[in-house]
């Protein structure tokens, strides 16, 4: 059986990528007025907000047997033994990671690794995990 949990996505880090590609731009079209090279530079941001913004989107975790499975987009697949996750707890750390979120949680697993997700359902995905293998500590509550 397969069990999916939607990414958590933050649109206000949506609009801040987006302002950081297109405020400069904004800022020198009203300055000096559209020139041929703005064209150019429209080609290169539109196609990398999109991408950007598809894997936002598409950012997922499964559950499949004993794996945990992280997808993200077209570019990062992952897949963590379960047996081998140590710890889950909230974080704040903006590394970058498969977690289009800022509410976030870390997932330590295997010698020092660790992996930060954004599911929706944090609590659900903690409880799940902690069922296929109870040493786990999970320090996720209701808040």
């Amino acid at each position: 059986m397969i069990k999916k949990y939607k990414a958590k996505v933050s649109y206000g880090m949506l609009i801040f990528i987006f302002l950081v590609f297109f405020g400069p731009v904004s800022f020198e079209v009203l300055n000096d007025g559209i020139h041929s090279e703005f064209y150019v530079l429209l080609g290169v941001l539109i196609p990398s907000f999109v991408f950007i913004l598809y894997m936002f989107l598409k950012t997922e975790y499964y559950i499949e047997e004993n794996l945990l499975k992280i997808k993200c987009g077209l570019l990062f697949n992952k897949s963590i033994e379960i047996h081998k996750i140590k710890k889950i707890s909230k974080t704040n750390s903006p590394i970058s990671s498969p977690a289009p979120s800022f509410d976030r949680i870390g997932i330590t697993y295997g010698e020092y690794d660790e992996i930060i997700l954004s599911p929706k359902d944090k609590l659900t995905l903690a409880k799940d995990l902690t069922t296929i293998h109870p040493a786990i500590e999970n320090n996720i509550t209701e808040d």
